[in-house]
């Protein structure tokens, strides 16, 4: 893949969905290039008062070990005050880097963004 095609492929998205529940959307290849936006995005959310926020990666193609990192780093911020961050994701090549991870222990990781936006509601 072409990188500059990579970049203007990128998106990221992010509503609040009421009742302390985020909805954050990550569409093309989540990476180095484009962490301090996740990161920026997910402390809005958290910074907001989010108790719950799913990460949507339903619309992603990669993402790399920095996405990881900033993932970790949100829900160091959100598990003291009982909040949780999921994942929505149905790509088995990504699924598998959190199964190889062992991140599928640390997040809820589920098919789609309906089960992880109900997951988040009933938790706060």
């Amino acid at each position: 893949m072409d990188p500059a095609n990579s970049q203007t492929d990128f998106g990221i998205s992010l509503a609040d969905l009421g009742n302390g529940v985020w909805w954050l959307t990550v569409k093309g290849e989540a990476d180095l290039s484009n962490a301090p936006e996740l990161k920026e995005r997910l402390s809005v959310a958290i910074d907001s008062g989010a108790r719950g926020v799913l990460v949507d990666l339903m619309d992603a193609t990669f993402i790399d070990s920095t996405t990881l990192g900033v993932l970790v780093g949100a829900v160091k911020r959100l598990r003291p005050a009982g909040g949780e961050l999921a994942i929505a994701c149905d790509d088995p090549n990504i699924r598998k880097i959190f199964e190889i991870t062992l991140l599928d222990r640390t997040f809820n990781v589920v098919d789609g963004a309906e089960a992880g936006i109900a997951y988040l509601s009933l938790q706060s």
